[in-house]
Parts: structure tokens; sequence; C-alpha cells
């Protein structure tokens, strides 16, 4: 068999290793499975090629991807093309950092201790919540462990979540909510937004959590006046889900009355890789700090009055008792969370806000020139952040299918999770879109009916 090359024992290894366990061959391993069920002749793969003609047969498969670096973005929904600095990378890429998967002996690991330290304190100074965990999994994960959050908080088993949060959001929230036994109930949608006269009348004693999202998943800038008042007043738990850029702009959710911050935060530093691994946000206000999922890194000082870190809550199932634990997730993304931090830290306060601007400006500039096409229409004319939904002259899949052919990866189809927005596609612009890039998707726009 060719494969043996590859392979680093020789036959008088082989030999040697089954006279050792007694037996002849390595037939004689897999003498308890009948013979008429054993396959009789050799796998039908190709013959074996040498090293080099196994880059260059990968690498031709691999020319055959459509992405970020071979293609001009217009897709979001959850996952953005934003300029990643080659700081992340480099920093990410050393090996005391990819090899620490989670600090087992965390007395030992203050270098990965401290990098979750500092990644928990700038979500906090994002979001203005008193403390974040080391991470989840995802924006989608991040969402459902908020919602059962604000039901262990208040002992209350409903959560209302509007229709306005993105529908794979939803889908993990719904399926944790049935495996728990939890109740789930959706706001309805006007124009857009959160009908915040269909919240008030929804709202009850037995609502443990409502959760909204900012800006919402057409990117709509929600108005949250007021909405954590109405929340509070039936001491329910206000869930927030953010996009963390968008924060260097918008009110910050303490500033609004959230008490559960959470997130995707894919768009600070971290690559598409078409689809993850990705990075769930979590923060909160103190009170909720031990209904907190997985672990929060703390700072401390030795016996000889040297800074150090340490665990300071690991709620997490594998540390304590299952079923004391607060959440099944058992790991987290440290190592996504250190890119975070690390973009973070070279962007800077102003930086974040430069890149934040630009999206808001350059999602201005398409929204309008596209919506100027005869046959496409923009349905929601409220502000936007980087993304805006946009009724378009026939069949999204056809359309995206010909921008493909331009090396455009189009907006994303909103049919399939609204059916009554029919023809209608969510485009996403963020601060790498050059004015030429836009102007070239509205020619393509233009010239398809």
């Amino acid at each position: 068999m060719g494969g043996k090359h590859y392979l680093p024992l020789t036959d008088e290894d082989r030999q040697e290793m089954l006279a050792k366990i007694g037996v002849k061959s390595a037939d004689d391993l897999f003498s308890d499975i009948p013979a008429e069920v054993r396959l009789q002749r050799e796998l039908d793969l190709p013959p074996a090629i040498s090293e080099s003609e196994v880059l260059k047969h990968l690498n031709s498969l691999a020319a055959k991807n459509k992405h970020f670096h071979n293609c001009v973005s217009f897709m979001g929904a959850g996952v953005y093309d934003h300029f990643i600095p080659s700081i992340v990378s480099h920093i990410t890429g050393r090996s005391e950092f990819y090899t620490c998967y989670t600090p087992y002996q965390p007395e030992i690991s203050q270098g990965i201790l401290q990098a979750i330290f500092e990644y928990q304190t700038m979500i906090c100074q994002l979001t203005g919540m008193d403390v974040a965990n080391a991470s989840m999994y995802d924006g989608g994960t991040a969402v459902a462990e908020g919602a059962v959050m604000g039901c262990g908080a208040t002992r209350r088993s409903k959560a209302l979540v509007s229709k306005s949060v993105s529908p794979f959001y939803r889908e993990v929230l719904r399926n944790y909510f049935s495996s728990r036994g939890l109740d789930l109930e959706e706001i309805p949608v006007k124009d857009g937004y959160t009908d915040k006269s269909e919240l008030e009348k929804m709202l009850g004693d037995d609502v443990a959590s409502v959760i909204l999202q900012q800006p919402n998943f057409f990117g709509l800038v929600e108005d949250m006046d007021n909405v954590a008042d109405m929340i509070h007043s039936h001491k329910a738990v206000f869930v927030v889900s953010v996009d963390p850029l968008s924060l260097a702009l918008l009110k910050s959710p303490a500033d609004y009355g959230a008490d559960i911050v959470v997130g995707e935060g894919q768009s600070l530093g971290v690559p598409a890789s078409f689809g993850g691994p990705l990075l769930g946000i979590m923060a909160s206000r103190s009170k909720f700090v031990r209904q907190l999922p997985g672990r929060i890194a703390g700072e401390t000082v030795d016996s000889e009055g040297n800074r150090g870190f340490v665990l300071t809550l690991q709620t997490r199932e594998q540390h304590i008792r299952r079923e004391k634990a607060a959440s099944n997730i058992c790991s987290n993304e440290a190592l996504v969370a250190l890119g975070a931090s690390v973009y973070m830290a070279a962007m800077g306060p102003s930086g974040l806000r430069e890149v934040a601007g630009q999206c808001l400006q350059k999602a201005g500039y398409a929204r309008e020139k596209i919506a100027a096409l005869d046959g496409f229409e923009d349905v929601f004319p409220g502000p936007v952040f980087k993304e805006f939904a946009i009724k378009v002259p026939g069949d999204p899949a056809e359309l995206n299918k010909k921008l493909l052919e331009k090396d455009i990866l189009g907006g994303v189809d909103l049919t399939p999770f609204y059916p009554e927005m029919k023809n209608t596609m969510l485009f996403a612009v963020t601060e790498k879109r050059t004015r030429e890039e836009i102007d070239s998707l509205v020619r393509e726009l233009e010239g398809w009916k």
C-alpha cells in the first residue's frame, strides 16, 4: 500500500509489535469480525503521489473557493469583511498563546490569564457593563446564554425576543429553550423596528428576559428610549445583542439601561474563516456576576504583594458539579478573544471611531445609490450603521449568481428568514469598501433586470 511509505514504522518494527501481543499479522486483530462483512479488496483510492503533487492538488481545489480575498464582499448578516491589522495574527500566532487552550492550572498560566483579563476590561469599557466573562462560542450562544441568565436570576421561565434579532441567534435560542422546558415568544416588528407597543402588552410578571439587538438584523438603529424602564417595571432582565464596533459611535448599552450585553465579536479583528471560529461577547452588571457562564479572570496580588491573575469565577461544568453549572459550554474562545484584544489595543478609541464612522458613511453612500436605481427600493428608511435592506426587481439568488461571476459577493437574501419580505436583500458595507467598489456594484445592479 502506497500509504505505508509515509509511516515511520519499518516491517521489522511491525513484526516485533505483533509478536509481543501474540498474533501473526494485523489481520488477526480483526478475527472477531465475521469474514463475510470484511472488505476483501483494497480501498478504491487513487495511487499515492508525492508531497509536492499533493500540495498542487490541494491548492487547485482551494482556488475554487470564493472568499473575501478574491472577491469584493457586500455580504454580512453577522460575519463581515473588516480590515485586520497584521499585528493580530502575529500575536495570536505565537506558540505560547495558540497552544494554551485553557488554563486548567491557572496559577502557572499568568500570560493567558492576563490576556483574558485585558479582554474582559476592554469589553466592559465598550459596553459600560461592570463585568465580562472570557467569551462564549459565538453571538448565537451568547444571546441564548444571556436569556437563560435572566431566567436563573428571576426564577422565571419565559423570555421575549424581538423578530428584529438575527434569525440565526433566534434559532439557537429556540433550541436552548426547548431543551430546558422554557417558554419563548417573539415580539412583532413594525417597519423594521421592534414594536414597542406590542412589547408593552406582552410584558408580565412571568417574563424573565427581553432580548433586543442594536443595530438590529436589518441594520437599523433601534430606539431604546424607555425600553429599560418598561422591562424593569416587571422586574425582568434586559438583554441587548450588539455589534461591538457600533459602540464606538452609538450609546453604550449601560446608558440605556441594559442588564446583560451579548454579541458577536467577529468584527473585532477576527477572520471570517468560512464561518468560524467566532467570538461570543458577554458582559453584565455586577449583580448578575454569579449567573455568568464560563470563566472570569481577575487581578490580585500574591503573598509578597506582586501583581498576579487568577480565575476568579468558574461556573462551568468541568470545574463544579454539573447540576450546579451555569452553562454546559465547557470551552471558551480564548485565542479568538486574544485576537480581539490585540485589535482593540492596536486601533485604540480613535481608531475604532474611525472604522465605525467609515462603515456608517460608506453604507449611507451605497444605500442612496442603490435605492435610486429603477426597480430597487429602500425597505426601511430609518438610520442604519453598516447594513440596509433593499427590495430588488427579481430573484435575489439569480442576482447573487450574476454578481459572483464578477467576483462580487452580494447581499443576503432575507426571504428564507422573513417570508413576507420577498425579493429583499441585506447589503453590508464596511470600512474596506472603496467608492470604486461600491460604484461597480451599483453598475452591475443597474444592468440587471
